[in-house]
């Protein structure tokens, strides 16, 4: 016997079409729950980003303010600038850097006087002779002295350095000297010559190729630069007897080049006595408190520069995160 019940199959089917929507809904409740935490995943990493460059920010600003900053204090210091490294243009010991700390110094009344703290193994004579003339500039406008104190060198560009000083002193292991200038480099014709390679240069000028490394060295060039050479040592030697004066016991060798330990350099006047930093401040100037004045890059400055595609990368990332929500 059939039992037919039309109301029986339509209430399965109801109970089916209540299903399969109580499914769909279920599913549609958890993709947009998914994807509003994908969202707000997104907006949190933005937000951190963010964040890290603000600090970042912040900490760049307060290095680079601070470091401008000198210890403008009026009690009676001993102002301290620091000459170390390679004295060029862009290093921490340029004419730039030196200078600006120097008027710093000279201008705070309480600097009772002002301690080079070199050291070097030197540079370029260009950056030495504007460092030496504003030494001796500022000297004329204040009535302060300068004391120049070497640590491990002193040598060439840093001794043009230090002469400007009223007084040099030095450890008894210190190097110093190298009074010369050099010019370097390499010829490669020979090697050109067995490796088959033929050198075509051309110029507008008979001497435009001077210094060529793949070109023979031409005599008549050659003097020419070693007349330079001589001119740009004759001027380092003036600026050693100006300012050592009648301290200085001129021998042959004082202006060949050589380098002497620190007595030996005592003993032929190219420095006044053995004594550091410390002892020039309590015995020499009678000021103990030490103020640096040097200017150096900030950490922030060099980590910005270091870390600077990574950050902007992060800007970029930032931006397009921000670009695909508003989207």
């Amino acid at each position: 016997m059939n039992d037919d019940n039309p109301g029986s199959t339509s209430s399965a089917g109801s109970d089916r079409h209540h299903g399969v929507a109580w499914e769909r809904a279920t599913l549609e409740k958890l993709v947009f729950a998914t994807i509003r935490e994908q969202q707000a995943a997104r907006r949190w990493k933005m937000f951190t980003r963010f964040m890290w460059l603000a600090i970042l920010g912040a900490v760049v600003w307060f290095l680079y303010t601070s470091a401008d900053m000198t210890s403008a204090t009026s009690t009676p210091h001993t102002a301290v600038v620091e000459i170390k490294g390679e004295i060029a243009s862009g290093a921490e010991a340029s004419a730039e850097n030196v200078v600006a700390a120097l008027r710093s110094a000279f201008d705070d009344e309480g600097a009772q006087a002002v301690v080079l703290l070199i050291n070097s193994p030197g540079g370029s004579p260009v950056q030495a002779g504007i460092i030496n003339d504003e030494i001796t500039r500022l000297k004329g406008l204040h009535d302060k002295k300068v004391y120049a104190v070497v640590e491990e060198t002193c040598a060439s560009a840093a001794y043009y350095i230090a002469a400007a000083a009223d007084n040099i002193y030095v450890d008894k292991a210190s190097l110093v000297g190298s009074i010369g200038v050099l010019m370097d480099g390499f010829g490669f014709t020979g090697l050109m010559e067995k490796l088959g390679i033929e050198r075509r240069l051309m110029t507008a000028g008979d001497n435009k190729g001077l210094l060529d490394p793949f070109s023979p060295q031409d005599e008549s060039q050659r003097q020419f630069m070693q007349n330079l050479l001589a001119e740009i040592h004759t001027q380092f030697i003036d600026v050693v007897k100006k300012g050592r004066g009648d301290r200085l016991k001129e021998t042959p060798e004082t202006f060949s080049g050589l380098v002497w330990n620190g007595q030996q350099a005592v003993a032929l006047g190219l420095a006044d006595g053995l004594g550091n930093l410390d002892y020039v401040a309590r015995e020499i100037v009678k000021a103990e408190e030490l103020v640096d004045y040097t200017r150096r890059e900030n950490v922030g400055l060099r980590l910005a520069k270091r870390f600077g595609a990574s950050v902007g990368e992060g800007i970029f990332l930032a931006a397009r995160s921000a670009g695909v929500q508003l989207r």
